[in-house]
């Protein structure tokens, strides 16, 4: 099979540009003194969930990690008193996840240094119709999950 220069250069382009773009939102990050990326994604989820909470097993579905990085993640963040464990009511063997005042506190100061990272990297430099184009191309290309 015969893989084409332009199919080359998506891939490697496409790679490149996205640890690019998140070793920028750590650094910024890092520099500001917050956690990691992955800990405002998942803080973000679990603050979404609301008064229920929400299941590990979901979490990672929405990560879209692996089950032993979503634990050693949920380990960390826990550790760092923002996020609380619960049984689950239903499975005494499940847990629940709810975010704490401190995590919502800690996302909330996380968001103006990502945004700024979106902003500059990204909004500052394609126009509205080209970031549709571009979602749009990218989600033409995602697998099915």
């Amino acid at each position: 099979m015969k893989i084409t220069d332009e199919t080359t250069r998506v891939w490697t382009t496409l790679v490149s540009t996205s640890r690019e773009l998140v070793e920028q939102a750590e650094a910024d990050l890092k520099g500001a003194g917050l956690p990691p990326l992955s800990w405002y994604d998942a803080l973000l989820e679990i603050e979404d969930a609301g008064e229920d909470g929400i299941r590990p097993f979901i979490l990672r579905e929405r990560l879209l990690l692996p089950q032993y990085g979503t634990s050693r993640l949920l380990d960390r963040i826990a550790r760092a008193g923002l996020i609380e464990r619960r049984i689950c009511d239903e499975d005494g063997r499940g847990q629940v996840i709810f975010i704490t005042p401190e995590g919502r506190g800690t996302r909330q100061k996380m968001w103006p240094i990502y945004a700024k990272m979106l902003e500059g990297q990204i909004q500052d430099k394609l126009t509205a119709k080209e970031a549709t184009t571009l979602a749009d191309l990218l989600d033409k290309i995602r697998p099915a999950v």
